[in-house]
């Protein structure tokens, strides 16, 4: 039995597959109506979501499945105090695959090692959100027709976003990626990262200016300075409004290059930016349930082995 921790748990060719069939289900949804039909899905959200959480029930029940959870801590026995582990078990015998999002850092993980069904990680902490990152990358293959030789800008939070620190570390398996990391001195990329990127000699640079870098970009990869992640009021207030993607910025860029958000945003691109056709995010919306469509399909598949 397979689960989906981090994006590195697909070889980039298990993710070609994955690919694959997430366009084919674009292409043929009819043909997929009725795959997972007798199959449950359980939504174990122990932190707020909309988008992830309706992505996920959008995907099962287009499948032709079932969905049953829970969107909140408090709706569930963890506000009695029972351990995931536990909640797992129980699960278990409920439902035939799980999506699971926590605030803790690898509480999916313990999930996963006492689950009798597949878990997806659907978002831990800072730490990981794959499935985020697996519709990132289709995102970018679908739109650009590949996932190799480019220049990325990640902007914005880059110390707390979790979907900045999967879509890196996917990336770096392709050739030819070029990193660009635009932030305030308060919000750089992780160290560790940067160890990583050192290490396996990948172009990357550290900025602070937006405007600068425009020109050079392929993708711009834009986030919004998360609230629920600061301890300290008065430095979320300071730094909320450090970028925002204007009409005017839009004019320094490529014509072909494209801007994707995982969302939500708050004031970070501006609204008069959605109709420029190189706004790519709410096609990335899309993008999400289809990718999460083939992988509960392959999921699935690998737990009847």
């Amino acid at each position: 039995m397979r689960h989906l921790m981090s994006p590195l748990d697909f070889s980039t060719e298990e993710l070609d597959r994955l690919f694959d069939l997430a366009s084919d289900i674009e292409k043929n949804p009819d043909k997929y109506s009725k795959v997972c039909e007798g199959k449950k899905l359980a939504t174990c959200f122990y932190e707020p979501s909309t988008r992830t959480r309706l992505s996920f029930e959008s995907a099962m029940l287009s499948l032709g499945g079932d969905v049953l959870g829970f969107s909140d801590a408090a709706c569930s026995s963890a506000s009695k105090g029972e351990s995931v582990s536990d909640t797992i078990r129980i699960i278990s015998c409920y439902a035939d695959i799980c999506a699971m999002r926590h605030p803790k850092e690898g509480a999916p993980m313990v999930a996963a090692s006492k689950s009798g069904i597949p878990v997806i990680n659907a978002g831990d902490g800072g730490h990981q959100h794959p499935t985020q990152t697996l519709t990132d990358l289709l995102t970018i293959r679908s739109l650009k027709g590949r996932l190799n030789n480019f220049t990325i800008g990640l902007c914005g939070d880059l110390k707390f976003g979790r979907t900045v620190h999967s879509l890196i570390n996917a990336l770096m398996r392709y050739e030819g990626i070029s990193f660009i990391f635009i932030s305030p001195e308060e919000l750089r990329i992780p160290d560790y990262i940067i160890d990583i990127l050192n290490e396996k000699n990948i172009s990357y640079k550290e900025v602070i200016s937006l405007d600068d870098v425009m020109p050079e970009l392929d993708l711009l990869y834009m986030t919004r300075v998360q609230r629920e992640r600061f301890f300290n009021e008065e430095d979320y207030v300071r730094l909320k409004d450090f970028y925002i993607l204007t009409r005017e910025k839009m004019s320094k860029a490529k014509d072909d290059m494209l801007v994707l958000h995982p969302l939500p945003r708050v004031n970070e691109i501006s609204v008069e930016v959605d109709d420029d056709p190189r706004a790519a995010y709410f096609k990335q919306v899309q993008y999400g349930v289809y990718v999460r469509m083939a992988l509960i399909i392959t999921l699935l598949e690998s737990a009847k082995n």
